[in-house]
């Protein structure tokens, strides 16, 4: 491999071993009597260090082994784990997230000095520490019991070197040979590797398992020079309960933020494909689509039955690959979801306020794209949901409310979209406030206001430049969130709506198409010009007489389900000529499209049928082309526009203002 591919391998790896970290690092808070997330955040740092070196990171590889002696103490029971241990731990790990994205993008690595002092720092503690006891683990205590059983002894082996001692290490080193002759040595405080790195002051412990008397212990070890005392204390089974976690002992405040417990991925076998290859790849197929749909026009023509069959077992064949295809680009939206309780952790900590978050659905898969864009908006409305929608503790206590707050975070699947929810239980949005501040603000005039519903009220919301917070701060109140929440989400072909019930929370609500390269259509002609209107954006399609159509302010309207739904006929829109030059039949063809309870009906002059198309983007020098999301390239081999029906319906709301 290239330098630039073991890099590439390097910064995949090392993001996420740091995402990886800070679950852990949540997981630890969250329950500090569980040992096992320090293993594994011990081995995770362990391989970074290993990594980080081999690529020349020295600074990472060094950051990584003091958060390595760090999260020693703490499995050792020597470092005690208060919050300054965490914050520190968690300092650690954003700053190696920086360098391994410095690392991407080819800058020097930022300067850890001031790190590194503070967790060397906590290594000086840990002397204090070590003076005044000694905690085991589970295993541990289970150990020295069953060698209690068995006869054995198990000592606690205290030695503390003279002022003069120069070589500490060494003479630690001949203490733990002197035990192993008598017996075996079970546990060492500090680390045996801190212990030969001189990592201590002059005190040290061993945990010796023997059949050798106190006394002979003692005097194996009192023949070691510059030691200044040697106490040899036998562990008894009431010693060793009193001994077992005291780190859990209450000196750890309470939490910020309790995540629910974490889905444990099935292990599957896979491998590590680089992205380019994929998007390679599904641009063949693409490209093999078109192809199919094109022969598929052609075995229609010459309506040949040999070449109808091979067309037809074309398509079957056709709709597993790209079944398969598509697959091999969705991701699960764990991948944005990682980050999200150590966001929800700083940002309940900086506010002041208790927060639960609870994740479920992680394992939802969305196309690659989609995943890639989706986490500012997610990003706006947690910071949304945790400044604007939750009280504080005290606020909560006074409404009768847990003063824990609660915010769930959902994605799930729904027919040919995949959800994302985000609900707190928090004070609820004010319809008459935002009513009020619309009002203030131009956004709507008095009589609108009227004759809104709740959902068009809380619509509002998305308005550009809409806030109802009273005063700005560093986390929201600008005004600058929801609409470009909004105008994302519809970027990406979904669409967010908001449910609100004033005192017990809001929920946000993101539906999302699963993939955004090849999609489902119906083509509709418009004079001489062939357009495409995603399917999951029509609601309905249908000839209607032209007796139907009003007008009221100027605007064509059509009576559809008890409610007026305003037309706009394509032609007018992308100023196409008419065939007939302008002479009107007594029919129209009207396709109903929704963009959440918003309808609109464009106006057409043929329908010609449902067909899958691939999305072709326009390029930069036409990315602003109103009411046009792509193109696509139809079997004939013309290129057909595809309608952003968003942009239709948007602009028929602004007009009706």
């Amino acid at each position: 491999m290239s330098d630039q591919t073991y890099l590439n391998v390097f910064v995949e790896e090392g993001r996420e071993h740091v995402q990886r970290m800070n679950t852990l690092l949540l997981d630890l808070e969250n329950d500090p009597e569980n040992k096992e997330p320090v293993q594994e955040l011990f081995r995770s740092a362990h391989t970074l260090k290993g990594m980080s070196a081999t690529m020349g990171f020295e600074t990472m590889a060094d950051l990584t082994h003091e958060l390595e002696n760090v999260l020693q103490q703490v499995r050792d029971g020597v470092h005690p784990l208060k919050d300054e241990t965490m914050d520190i731990l968690f300092q650690g790990v954003d700053r190696l997230e920086m360098m391994v994205e410095q690392a991407a993008n080819g800058e020097p690595l930022a300067d850890v000095s001031d790190l590194l002092s503070k967790l060397r720092g906590g290594e000086e503690e840990k002397t204090a520490v070590t003076q005044q006891d000694v905690s085991f683990d589970g295993y541990e205590r289970e150990l020295f019991e069953t060698s209690l059983d068995n006869g054995y002894y198990v000592f606690l082996v205290k030695v503390t070197l003279s002022e003069q001692c120069v070589l500490k290490g060494a003479r630690a080193y001949m203490v733990y040979e002197a035990l192993e002759k008598t017996g075996d040595v079970a546990k060492a405080v500090p680390s045996v590797e801190d212990l030969e790195e001189e990592k201590f002051d002059r005190t040290f412990h061993f945990v010796t398992i023997t059949k050798e008397e106190e006394q002979h212990v003692k005097r194996s070890l009192e023949q070691i020079s510059e030691l200044e005392s040697v106490d040899v204390t036998a562990l008894s089974r009431d010693a060793l309960k009193q001994k077992q976690g005291v780190t859990a002992k209450g000196d750890v405040t309470a939490k910020t933020v309790r995540s629910a417990p974490a889905h444990k991925a099935k292990a599957t076998k896979s491998i590590r494909v680089d992205i380019e290859r994929l998007d390679a790849l599904m641009n063949l197929f693409s490209e093999w689509v078109i192809d199919r749909g094109r022969i598929e026009q052609i075995a229609g023509e010459l309506n040949r039955a040999d070449l109808t069959e091979v067309v037809e077992h074309m398509n079957r064949i056709g709709s597993e690959l790209q079944e398969t295809v598509l697959n091999l680009r969705m991701v699960p939206v764990e991948q944005v979801f990682n980050r999200f309780p150590r966001m929800v952790r700083d940002l309940a900590k900086e506010l002041n306020k208790d927060v639960q978050l609870e994740i479920t659905g992680a394992d939802t898969e969305l196309d690659r794209t989609v995943i890639d864009e989706i986490g500012d908006p997610l990003v706006h409305l947690l910071r949304n949901a945790l400044d604007h929608g939750l009280e504080t503790p005290k606020e909560r206590r006074e409404k009768g409310k847990p003063e824990t707050g609660h915010i769930s975070l959902r994605a799930f699947y729904s027919g040919n979209h995949a959800f994302i929810e985000i609900a707190d239980d928090g004070a609820g949005i004010s319809r008459d406030k935002v009513l009020q501040k619309a009002l203030k603000n131009g956004i709507i005039d008095r009589e609108s206001a009227d004759k809104l519903g709740d959902a068009q009220v809380y619509d509002l919301l998305f308005a550009s430049g809409f806030s109802t917070a009273e005063q700005v701060t560093d986390v929201s109140g600008r005004g600058v969130g929801l609409d470009v929440v909004r105008t994302k989400i519809e970027s990406l072909g979904g669409s967010v709506s908001v449910q609100s019930e004033e005192g017990k929370g809001t929920t946000f609500s993101i539906q999302l198409p699963l993939t955004l390269s090849i999609l489902t259509a119906l083509l509709v002609r418009t004079g001489d010009e062939t357009y495409a209107i995603p399917i999951n954006a029509i609601l309905e399609t249908g000839k209607f007489d032209r007796s139907e159509i009003q007008k009221v302010h100027g605007q064509p309207v059509l009576r559809f389900r008890k409610r007026i739904v305003p037309l706009v006929p394509l032609h007018e829109v992308f100023s196409v000529p008419q065939r007939d030059g302008g002479v009107h039949n007594d029919s129209v063809f009207v396709v109903i499209v929704k963009k959440g309870d918003q309808l609109t009906g464009l106006v057409v002059d043929e329908l010609l049928g449902q067909q899958e198309v691939v999305l072709k983007s326009l390029g930069n020098y036409l990315n602003q082309v109103f009411a046009i999301s792509g193109a696509t390239i139809l079997g004939d081999g013309r290129v057909a526009l595809i309608v952003d029906t968003n942009a239709l319906i948007q602009q028929q709301e602004a007009m009706a203002v």
